[in-house]
């Protein structure tokens, strides 16, 4: 956990305080969360199927990206009633389903300009 008071908090606040993109990149920045946000929009909204979604993932990265999408209000987490153990399932919200479209044309840009790095998969399409 980096300190409040360090030169790299400084400055993500200075940048944070003069664009809102760069406030936007934090949110979905990481190796998984797009792909997270696309797979939930797909259905796969309950842990147990992100995980089959994203095999390489491991258990602690995956609850750990849901969590910071839950506090981005990107996705809530609702408990599903009469299921035993309690299941959980994980719905966009207004927020998050905005962002889908977003990631899409990302995609498509990162497929025509990855500057000659082969791009493998882009599940969001």
């Amino acid at each position: 956990m980096r300190k409040e008071t360090s030169t790299n908090a400084a400055n993500e606040q200075f940048l944070f305080g003069i664009c809102e993109l760069n406030s936007a990149v934090s949110i979905i920045s990481g190796r998984w969360k797009s792909q997270i946000i696309y797979s939930i929009s797909e259905g796969n909204n309950r842990f147990h199927l992100l995980k089959k979604e994203l095999p390489n993932i491991s258990e602690q990265v995956l609850g750990r990206q849901l969590k910071e999408l839950e506090i981005h209000k990107i996705i809530i987490k609702k408990e599903i009633p009469g299921t035993i153990p309690a299941g959980i399932e994980y719905i966009l919200t207004n927020k998050g389903k905005d962002l889908v479209p977003i990631l899409k044309n990302l995609c498509e840009w990162g497929k025509e300009y990855a500057d000659g790095k082969e791009i493998l998969i882009c599940n969001i399409s």
